[in-house]
């Protein structure tokens, strides 16, 4: 039979918003051990990692699905793909010499500044050989029509495995199911628009009969209003918030999870609060490198707030909202910023951005399809924040590609106009991984961001070890500390 499914609004919105500039993929870049992966001659076995990933696309139909359109209206729709190949897909490359992070990093940057191709399936695979220390890359991309953070995180667990495997699975059979023709498209969509009215009409009456419905109407209402104000008052223009072009830098850094801990169970907070205390000093830093004066500027920060419900763990799509969030790059202690981080997150939760944000994308599946995609577009050119910040947990067990344990996990995370510079958090097994990606022309020295994050970093470190170390033994009275005597001995 004849299969389609309908991509949400908010889904289908990162393919309207993309263009020749902003390409609308999320990535990783995950390191393995090499000498696990490799055949007899040495080499890495390609097509041994092929058949323990076809093993598992059975787990993620949406892999062998491509983008179909509805006539006329335009609206995108997934289909099996009946060309479907793997090794299109799942890449081979090598690294030049002499293949250490920072050659990766520049291959990602210009695998990152690539669209895919809307005529197959929105993904890609890249292993990368001759990395020193003898590991290994993969580098994955895919569509943001496809994943949000948690579900790329869910597809990681399913795509690695959490313990060694010597042997690849066998692949399930699969068989495309047929593409629906444009009379049915376009049949099942006019009746899907005349069922609107009716359920537009019961809501309504709902809404007046039961007191509890209306009270609901009332805090959406708020909830707009409260998400839409950041765009009526714009931040500070800054130095990352430039014309973005279509290629990119791509940089990293890594953190142990128990040294954040450390510091909030000191300093106090969560542990996304010393995240955004981290990026506060650090954009501080930064901007004061670049000439602009950190006093002057009113700095915020996106921040993805997942609104995916347990139920809906490992399935793929954009499950999420979204909060503004303050930066005190204005203030130079610390402590300070991380106290002001805590003050204001503890108002956001009290605040109804995040429902706001999920109520205006329902609207969109209302209306017209194309509105959740103008309104992203209005809204970044009124410039409501500077940057976005997205923290995504992940698994704090082992995962192993084959029997390869993967060491390291750094997310990508797209640039949006306007917005020359995004920060990626990952954890993964006990570490927290930075992925910091950049627009090539207008941030050069995108490594000098990531050596201020973790200055910024070492600065709330020395202040929670300040904080909690034990204060002096008191001196009795009359006594002389010991080290003024051996100074005037001196």
């Amino acid at each position: 039979m004849a299969h389609y499914e309908r991509l949400s609004a908010l889904d289908a919105s990162f393919l309207g918003i993309e263009d020749g500039n902003c390409h609308m993929h999320v990535g990783g870049v995950m390191i393995f051990a090499a000498a696990p992966l490799r055949a007899p001659d040495g080499a890495v076995d390609i097509d041994r990692i092929r058949q323990a990933i076809a093993a598992r696309l059975h787990l993620v139909p949406r892999f062998r699905q491509r983008l179909a359109y509805i006539p006329y209206e335009r609206f995108p729709l997934w289909v099996d793909d009946d060309r479907f190949r793997l090794a299109y897909h799942v890449r081979h490359t090598a690294l030049p010499h002499p293949g250490d992070e920072r050659v990766l990093k520049r291959l990602v940057g210009r695998i990152m500044s690539q669209p895919l191709d809307r005529a197959r399936p929105l993904w890609e695979m890249w292993i990368a050989e001759g990395l020193d220390g003898d590991r290994i890359a993969l580098i994955s991309k895919t569509h943001h029509c496809m994943i949000d953070g948690i579900s790329g995180a869910d597809l990681m667990s399913v795509i690695l495995s959490p313990f060694p495997e010597e042997v690849p699975g066998t692949p399930e059979p699969w068989r495309p199911r047929a593409r629906p023709g444009g009379a049915r498209l376009l049949i099942d969509e006019i009746v899907r628009r005349a069922a609107q009215p009716a359920e537009a009409v019961r809501a309504a009456y709902e809404t007046v009969l039961r007191p509890e419905k209306l009270n609901d109407f009332v805090d959406a209402t708020q909830a707009v209003l409260e998400t839409l104000a950041p765009a009526l008052n714009p931040v500070s223009k800054t130095p990352i918030n430039v014309q973005v072009g279509p290629h990119r830098r791509f940089d990293w850094t890594a953190m142990p999870v128990a040294d954040l801990k450390a510091v909030k169970n000191v300093l106090g907070g969560t542990l996304n609060d010393v995240v955004l205390a981290t990026v506060s000093g650090a954009l501080r830093n930064f901007f004061a490198q670049r000439g602009a004066d950190p006093h002057d500027l009113e700095v915020r920060a996106l921040v993805p707030v997942s609104v995916r419900t347990h139920d809906q763990r490992g399935q793929l799509g954009n499950r999420v909202s979204q909060l503004t969030c303050p930066l005190p790059v204005q203030l130079s202690d610390p402590v300070e910023r991380l106290q002001a981080v805590r003050e204001t997150t503890a108002d956001l939760k009290e605040s109804r951005q995040a429902l706001g944000a999920q109520v205006l994308t329902a609207i969109s599946e209302w209306t017209v399809p194309n509105v959740l995609v103008q309104a992203v577009r209005l809204a970044n050119r009124a410039r409501p924040y500077n940057l976005i910040v997205t923290n995504v947990p992940g698994p704090q067990i082992p995962l192993f590609l084959l029997a390869a344990p993967m060491h390291t996990a750094y997310p990508v995370v797209p640039l949006f106009e306007n917005l020359g510079l995004v920060v990626g958090l990952f954890s993964y097994n006990g570490g927290l991984f930075w992925g910091i990606n950049g627009d090539w022309e207008q941030l050069p020295d995108l490594h000098d961001f990531v050596v201020a994050i973790e200055e910024s970093f070492r600065e709330l470190q020395a202040a929670a070890q300040l904080a909690a170390a034990p204060p002096a033994p008191a001196r009795r009275k009359g006594t002389r500390p010991r080290v003024k005597r051996a100074a005037q001995a001196s």
